[in-house]
């Protein structure tokens, strides 16, 4: 079954409901005919949402990946492109970089866009974001950056990454459009998003948010900690109450069992998981085993 879609805010785009995240493309090792050949399996699957940020790879991913749309011209109509800027990194990509710190500067919002669209091999961006909150974040500068942007047909749709509700409400308001999602870190080992008004306020403006490292970063399977240690008999516990899903799926479907809507990224060059992991839109999780899972991550039964 393909994967179902989403429209991220009214008068937003509409992705695939999981989202192809390619942080780790510089370490799977594969051609430019392999890459193409893993965009197109993706699609067939219904994955046509496709995740970057201008530092990934030491500031290599994007020009990996848009050697493959050269490769195939065809795949850039099929795709929406999600990228982000902000964040300068100390790279021999960068060697005006002194030390890690962001920049939401007018100029560099610009200047990274003009070097993504280069490097991606397209014309236009889908879904613009803001990789991190900047203390210097000035909004009548990100406001003017992005209003230019859309205006010369550069980027379709702007929004935010690891914004507090305060965060993106300031730059709200500077914008004439809704941001159109917060990608954020959800998962059981990371609750705050439940608790501090961030998935709220995503409910609030009918945003459906990116969900970054749903799985912990593998914590799951290989942590030792705490939590990794409640949540795995839980999940097997689970896992037989609901006829054999996998822990993976489980917390898929929990993240996404969250009236935000949220679209969780994978990360994986392995097709097979990618199939297994998109099943996890069949798992109906009840609210008390969500609460199960939500307990167990917290270490206590809610107040």
């Amino acid at each position: 079954m393909p994967v179902s879609r989403i429209q991220l805010c009214p008068d937003g785009p509409n992705f695939s409901r999981f989202v192809m995240g390619y942080w780790r493309l510089m370490g799977w090792g594969l051609s430019t005919q392999a890459l193409v050949d893993f965009i197109e399996a993706g699609i067939e699957l219904g994955i046509t949402t496709v995740d970057h940020a201008d530092i990934y790879g030491g500031y290599r991913v994007e020009a990996r990946f848009g050697e493959a749309l050269t490769l195939a011209p065809a795949l850039r109509e099929q795709l929406e492109i999600v990228t982000k800027c902000g964040i300068a990194l100390v790279e021999p990509e960068r060697p005006q970089h002194r030390i890690k710190h962001y920049d939401t500067s007018a100029a560099h919002i610009l200047a990274s866009v003009d070097r993504s669209l280069r490097n991606l091999c397209t014309d236009y961006i889908d879904l613009l974001l803001i990789h991190r909150p900047d203390p210097l974040m000035n909004a009548d500068q990100v406001a003017e950056a992005f209003v230019s942007l859309h205006a010369a047909g550069k980027v379709r749709h702007f929004g935010v990454s690891n914004f507090s509700p305060r965060q993106l409400e300031l730059l709200q308001t500077r914008l004439p459009f809704p941001l159109a999602t917060n990608q954020l870190e959800l998962s059981p080992y990371n609750l705050a998003p439940f608790w501090d008004g961030t998935l709220d306020q995503c409910q609030q403006r009918c945003i459906a948010p990116m969900a970054w490292s749903c799985l912990g970063g593998g914590r799951l399977f290989k942590g030792q900690d705490t939590v990794s240690e409640r949540l795995r008999p839980v999940l097997s516990e689970l896992s037989a109450a609901l006829g054999g899903p996998s822990q993976e799926q489980l917390l898929y479907a929990w993240v996404m069992t969250h009236p935000s809507r949220p679209l969780p990224l994978l990360g994986s060059q392995h097709l097979d998981r990618v199939c297994h992991a998109i099943d996890a839109e069949t798992i109906q999780l009840d609210r008390q085993q969500w609460f199960q899972i939500l307990q167990a991550a917290a270490g206590e039964e809610v107040a």
